[in-house]
Formats: structure tokens, sequence, C-alpha cells
């Protein structure tokens, strides 16, 4: 609820509990059980979960950007973060074809799913509409928090 976002922040960590359906739980849950195993054989070291989880909260705010988005829960946009974080990670250690392709599927999807047009969007098989502006914010945040995070890392890293 974006009028609340600034009297209660911690709705930037709690929407991500609220699920609108058993299948958008499960949805979201199979989401994060991918990029946990995608980030597992990248091998992410662990500061990249502190990058992901600075990422949670981007990603809602992020959200403000749609005020006729009235309300929203989920983890979806915060997935999308996770992917970002790892692929980016992968480009940075060198697999650049590999995480070069994740991106380009990852922008690929995102364009398709115009995130900046209506506020919400019903897809065939979902019970529930779907905001692509958090896609769009997590990707955004994810890309964003994990260079923070690696360029820190190869500073202290240099000296």
């Amino acid at each position: 609820q974006p009028g609340l976002a600034f009297a209660e922040p911690w709705r930037a960590y709690s929407a991500a509990f609220v699920h609108y359906s058993d299948l958008h739980l499960l949805g979201n849950a199979a989401g994060l059980a991918l990029t946990a195993a995608y980030g597992l054989a990248a091998r992410v070291p662990p500061r990249l979960a502190l990058a992901w989880l600075v990422a949670w909260p981007l990603t809602q705010l992020g959200l403000l950007a749609q005020p006729a988005l009235v309300h929203y829960g989920g983890v979806s946009g915060v997935v999308h973060a996770g992917v970002a974080v790892v692929t980016l990670y992968v480009i940075l250690v060198g697999h650049r074809w590999i995480g070069g392709t994740v991106l380009v599927m990852l922008l690929v999807k995102l364009a398709t799913e115009s995130p900046f047009g209506a506020p919400l969007r019903h897809e065939a098989g979902w019970d529930i509409a779907l905001a692509p502006l958090a896609h769009f914010t997590g990707v955004a945040a994810g890309l964003l928090c994990c260079a923070v995070a690696e360029m820190a890392a190869r500073r202290r890293a240099a000296g």
C-alpha cells in the first residue's frame, strides 16, 4: 500500500510474505528455489546474499513509481532481484556467455511484460493479476546491489 510506505517502512519487507492464492505462493516458492539453485551452482559468495537482502526493500520501493498500483503482495520482484544478482556475478567472474545469455533472456522477459504500462496484467494460467513493474524494479535493484557489493569487495581485496 503506497500510502503507508514511509509511515510503515517494514512493509518493504513484509509485502513479500503476502500471497493472494495458493498458486501465487507455489509459483514464488518455485522461483525462490530455482534462484537459490542458480546461486549455488554459480558458487555465489555469501556477501551477495547481503546484496540480495538490500535489494529486497529497494525492489518494493521502486513500485512507488506506479501510483496506480494500490496493493502489492508477493516475492516475485525479489526473486527477479536474486536472479539479477547471480547473473551479474556470473558475468563478473568471467562466464560472460552464460551470464550474458541469462541477462539477455531476463531483459527480453522484462520488455515483453511492459513494466511501464498498466500496473497489473492478467496472464493466462494465473489466478491473480501480476505487477510487471515489480519484476523490473527487482532486476534493477539486484544489478545495482550486486555491482556495489562487488566493487566494495574488489576494493578491499586490492587494498
